[in-house]
């Protein structure tokens, strides 16, 4: 067993959540230890209690409790079966020195859970190409949702980006199908969202409420959500091609947007009901016939600044089979749409 230590959070590791700093210098300490130390308040940073999402700062002082000795550390290297290295290095659809894009497939978790073994965090090793360290993810997308996924190469990479995501300075663009047809055809959607508990099947794990935004301020723990859409093609009063950019990354947010006005995406179980109706167009989250019953949301373009150089860099991705079936039943095709169709507002 350890003594109490304290550690000087360095220059490079700043802007970093706790837990992952910590897993780094401690590798044999497993995620829900450090947890149960952040809330019996054994970790402390400069003094005060901390979480385990607490990001830290250049400069503070971490105090770490005694921990166990480890005979034999957890391997600082997760071994990746060859076809999923082969799997997962197909999805990369950009690379340099800084960065690493996917465009990950539907169903494959970006981190792991309390029962999911297999997602891009540890599949990540497989994406070293060269450099000593895996990438690091700078943000996330649901399970059953496709398209980019930025991974950074460096420390100092992760760190840039993730700055600006929080400022705001990239851009993302998603894809969906939709049912029936907003109106109108390019509007804004600013309803709050609060979490609360959905299980039972097909429900499984958190889910968002909307929160009318005259409410929001007046709701405990309900967090504000800005989201543009604009209605490109439609199917009658069927189905619609609608693209989509989130001013706020809340959980869940277009979806639970799409829903809260009538529209939930096609395959989306959770917040349009498993069934063919939906009260606000008639038409509910399954379109029936041949279109299938997995979620129909992509991400589909990621503008974001070059961490090193500077550069404006975009990068799109084809949509994934079930997706790319739809689109051919209703005769669309990927180039009918802009790159950015809030480009101009």
């Amino acid at each position: 067993m350890s003594r109490v230590q304290t550690v000087t959070v360095a220059a490079d590791d700043a802007d970093q959540r706790l837990d992952r700093w910590f897993r780094r210098l401690f590798p044999h300490v497993p995620q829900g230890r450090i947890e149960k130390m952040c809330r019996k308040g054994e970790i402390r940073v400069d003094g005060g209690r901390v979480k385990a999402a607490t990001r830290l700062e250049a400069g503070q002082q971490v105090r770490v409790p005694p921990l166990p000795d480890s005979a034999a550390p957890a391997p600082e290297r997760t071994a990746v079966s060859d076809a999923d290295a082969k799997m997962i290095q197909s999805c990369v659809i950009y690379r340099d020195d800084q960065v690493v894009v996917l465009n990950k497939p539907p169903g494959l978790p970006t981190q792991g859970g309390s029962k999911q073994t297999r997602h891009v965090d540890g599949l990540a090793e497989a994406l070293r190409f060269g450099l000593e360290e895996k990438p690091r993810l700078v943000h996330r997308l649901d399970k059953d949702t496709s398209g980019v996924l930025l991974l950074a190469r460096t420390r100092a990479a992760a760190k840039a980006l993730t700055a600006s995501m929080r400022h705001k300075e990239t851009r993302k663009i998603y894809w969906a199908l939709v049912a029936g047809v907003p109106t109108p055809y390019l509007g804004e959607i600013r309803f709050g969202l609060v979490k609360a508990p959905g299980r039972g099947q097909g429900g499984e794990g958190e889910k968002m409420i909307a929160i009318h935004p005259r409410e929001i301020d007046e709701t405990p723990g309900a967090k504000r959500a800005h989201t543009l859409y604009a209605t490109l093609y439609r199917v009658g009063a069927r189905a619609a091609w609608v693209a989509m950019e989130p001013i706020t990354g809340r959980t869940h947010q277009l979806r639970a947007h799409m829903a809260e006005i009538g529209h939930p995406i096609a395959g989306d179980g959770k917040y349009g009901g498993s069934g063919q109706e939906n009260m606000g167009d008639g038409w509910g989250a399954q379109l029936g016939g041949i279109i299938s019953k997995k979620l129909h949301l992509h991400a589909r373009m990621m503008r974001f600044e070059q961490p090193e150089s500077g550069k404006i860099i975009t990068v799109t991705a084809p949509l994934p089979a079930h997706m790319a079936q739809s689109w051919e039943t209703f005769g669309w095709t990927e180039d009918l749409a802009a790159e950015d169709p809030f480009e101009a507002l």
